[in-house]
């Protein structure tokens, strides 16, 4: 039935004598009218994860970089956020290679800019104001530790000394690491409450630990590393010559590998577990998660020259070796595949029970 357009005065005498008031009355007219409706339930936000932290979890070693190769912050088109089967209209990679927890605090708690870029609690603070955030990962630590400095070390030692003298890098190392943790802990503790604070103020609640996937709030996993070398005698190079340096780009002496596997990675991962469940997040273990496709380990090769290497999962290496010339800074971090690899891994502890997990290659 068509409408006709009545005097208001006239309408409202009539709706009066039918005992309803004005207010009531405006509604009646509105909806008459096609005015107003019910109540329209405002537009759903798109849905993000996000990843912060260092290399590890920038993708560094993947290539595809994109414009981030111009700061550095070499984010690949491959990191794990990126290639992680999960359905949300944005992956955001706010991860930076070289990054300290200094540089995820936000600024007025102290934090730092890092190649030019903002403390990246304070970009996850603006990309939760547009985004529904269901998952942040964080990977950082390796660098407050000095890690890489500390395994460059151990190259060096390697190849200034001979299997009739080694020189063995792990004691200083382990000296080291043992110096700087308690400090890395504190950095990493803080860096996980700015992610709650950072989300807090954009109106985001944390999901409790323990529930199933898919309850209101965000998800926050600290994520750990994996371990570039295998063990001692799972090396497909010799001690002796120089193959190691030049063709397998894994120039460290068994025994420094094994440290590296029982002591050092273990360390640091009971570390970032124990800063995780001291603030509230989850904890995902990768310690073993790319075991078998380590740098020099036997039963796999070397991925083809070309940066990203093989695009499926093959019997090859998943890291990238160490090299002393061009991209030095991808040395012994998840190639292509590496990366896709930890990906999936993630997708996995995403669909699982909020809490922590491990994943095994």
């Amino acid at each position: 039935m068509a409408l006709t357009a009545r005097p208001t005065s006239i309408y409202l005498s009539r709706m009066r004598g039918f005992g309803i008031g004005t207010g009531c009355f405006a509604l009646a007219a509105a909806m008459a009218l096609g005015v107003v409706g019910a109540p329209a339930r405002p537009a759903a936000p798109p849905t993000a994860i996000v990843s912060l932290g260092d290399s590890f979890i920038s993708g560094e070693g993947g290539g595809s970089y994109g414009a981030s190769a111009k700061n550095g912050c070499d984010r690949s088109a491959t990191a794990p956020i990126r290639s992680a089967p999960i359905e949300v209209d944005a992956k955001v990679n706010l991860a930076c290679s070289g990054a300290k927890a200094v540089n995820i605090w936000r600024a007025v708690a102290g934090g730092k800019t890092h190649r030019g870029e903002l403390p990246q609690a304070d970009q996850l603070a603006a990309v939760a104001r547009r985004f529904a955030v269901e998952l942040v990962v964080l990977t950082v630590g390796a660098n407050d530790l000095g890690f890489g400095a500390i395994v460059a070390g151990c190259a060096l030692d390697w190849a200034r000394s001979s299997p009739d003298d080694p020189r063995y890098c792990h004691g200083k190392a382990q000296r080291k690491i043992e110096t700087r943790l308690p400090t890395a802990a504190a950095g990493l503790r803080k860096a996980i409450r700015e992610v709650h604070l950072a989300m807090a103020a954009a109106g985001e609640t944390i999901a409790s630990i323990g529930g199933d996937p898919g309850t209101d709030g965000y998800r926050l996993i600290v994520m750990g590393y994996a371990s570039p070398f295998p063990a001692g005698a799972e090396f497909r190079y010799p001690e002796s010559g120089w193959s190691r340096l030049t063709r397998g780009g894994c120039p460290v002496w068994n025994v420094d590998a094994d440290w590296a596997r029982r002591w050092a990675l273990p360390t640091i991962a009971t570390m970032m577990r124990s800063a995780a469940a001291a603030e509230g997040a989850e904890y995902l273990d990768l310690s073993r998660a790319l075991a078998g496709h380590e740098v020099c380990a036997t039963g796999v090769s070397e991925v083809s020259p070309h940066i990203g290497g093989p695009n499926s999962f093959t019997p090859r290496e998943w890291f990238r070796p160490l090299r002393l010339t061009g991209r030095v800074r991808e040395s012994l971090h998840p190639n292509r595949t590496g990366q896709r690899a930890i990906g999936h891994c993630l997708a996995v502890a995403h669909g699982a029970a909020i809490g922590s997990h491990r994943c095994v290659s």
